[in-house]
């Protein structure tokens, strides 16, 4: 089994790399091939990466590249974790918004729109060009803004599956809080990515016991602390959100905050520079623990996870994804992309029923998917119209004059990257 990672030379990597030496009986790989363009981090990582699966006894062969053609040929698999502009573009998604005092943040509201158009053109591109190497290899994307990154790519024909660690996250916390293993957690989890909500906790699987309530009354404070949202929120709601939601539950004193701290892209740049470091010891042959403080925690197992069942040998297994909706949410037109459980075998994702929304959530995210229309027409077809209507739509902006300046900023600090601007 061969499998590609696009943006291999992400210092994320080796918490990727470290999963695939621990899991390798769920997901054998002969070959792992490492792409990015940037070569010097690419040797870095690649070198503690062969050392990773030395140690831990694994006998794939990884090889690395700048030659995207090249790496990605014969692939079953290719995983996208990219980031257009890199560090320098996030910290701008985070700044502008600011300016004009919406949420600056890099995968929601007006920066989140900024990293979709920037993103989704390049995605395709080597979406194509993966397909014309190997039509029948999957790509599996964790390239932010996951949900508008893999409805461009479902709509292109591709056969894609979106994926982010919010909701495995959540599973193995709430596992510890009931003192049960991950396996025996199944989550409702329903929603967009980046806007989801646990609406049961169930032992077992699907149909298990709802263990929510207790869960909540025994831990709430702590889940609470978690989110940076007040306890009687979760109390009146009787749900958990995603911490993302504190982007819209409290957007005032997220903005109030954010004017007053480094922002996050400073602070990943700097650990960043650490970590590059670290890698180039020749000695260092696991990944550092200041890797768990650069985010995407338990990615590497649900990455494991989808492409062993995508990939596997007629079996299934059940795993939040991003996909089609397809009916699933009545209220949103099939060819949406939304983040729930689903049965994924090797013919793809097939999400399981969701009972009846809430209009609380159901509004929201009809909201959003509203955006994300716009969003992606904006990111295939460019046009400062379409980002102004983009933002216009989005529940975080939603005023004139504000979709009018963001747009002006968008713009501007975007330039090199969009093609039409």
């Amino acid at each position: 089994m061969k499998l590609a990672v696009v943006g291999g030379g992400s210092t994320y990597t080796p918490e990727l790399i470290d999963g695939f030496a621990r899991l390798r009986d769920t997901l054998p790989i002969s070959e792992l091939v490492l792409i990015d363009p940037a070569a010097e981090r690419l040797e870095l990582i690649g070198g503690l990466a062969r050392r990773i699966f030395a140690k831990q006894g694994h006998p794939g062969l990884i090889t690395t590249t700048s030659d995207l053609d090249a790496g990605v040929a014969d692939a079953d698999a290719v995983l996208l974790q990219l980031r257009i502009g890199g560090q320098a573009a996030r910290l701008q998604d985070e700044t502008w918004p600011l300016e004009c005092g919406c949420v600056g943040q890099e995968t929601t509201g007006a920066g989140g729109l900024a990293k979709a158009l920037r993103t989704v053109p390049v995605v395709l591109d080597i979406a194509e060009r993966v397909r014309r190497s190997n039509p029948d290899a999957w790509i599996i994307d964790f390239t932010n803004p996951v949900g508008i990154v893999t409805r461009a790519l479902l709509q292109a024909g591709h056969k894609a599956v979106g994926l982010c660690n919010v909701a495995i996250g959540f599973q193995r916390r709430f596992a510890a809080m009931l003192d049960l293993t991950p396996a025996d957690i199944h989550l409702d989890h329903v929603g967009l990515n980046h806007l989801t909500w646990e609406l049961g906790v169930r032992k077992g699987g699907p149909e298990g016991e709802n263990l929510l309530p207790q869960l909540l009354a025994a831990h709430g404070g702590a889940i609470a602390d978690d989110l940076r949202l007040p306890r009687a929120v979760l109390d009146r709601l009787g749900v958990v959100p995603s911490y993302y939601l504190r982007y819209f539950y409290a957007h005032d004193e997220v903005v109030r905050e954010l004017g007053t701290k480094p922002s996050r892209a400073a602070e990943v740049a700097a650990m960043e520079k650490e970590l590059l470091g670290l890698y180039g010891d020749p000695a260092l042959d696991e990944k550092p623990e200041l890797l768990a403080k650069r985010g995407g925690a338990f990615y590497s197992e649900a990455a494991v996870d989808l492409a062993a069942a995508l990939l596997g040998d007629g079996g299934s297994a059940v795993q939040v994804v991003n996909t089609l909706n397809n009916g699933t949410l009545p209220f949103l037109p099939d060819d949406a992309v939304i983040e729930v459980q689903a049965r994924v075998d090797r013919s793809g994702p097939s999400p399981l029923a969701v009972p009846r929304l809430d209009p609380l959530y159901a509004g929201l995210i009809s909201h959003v998917t509203a955006y994300e229309d716009l969003a992606l027409d904006a990111a295939l077809r460019g046009g400062r119209e379409r980002v102004f209507k983009a933002l216009l739509a989005h529940p975080l902006v939603g005023q004139f004059d504000l979709a009018e300046g963001l747009t002006d900023r968008l713009l501007a600090h975007n330039k090199e990257h969009l093609a039409w601007a």
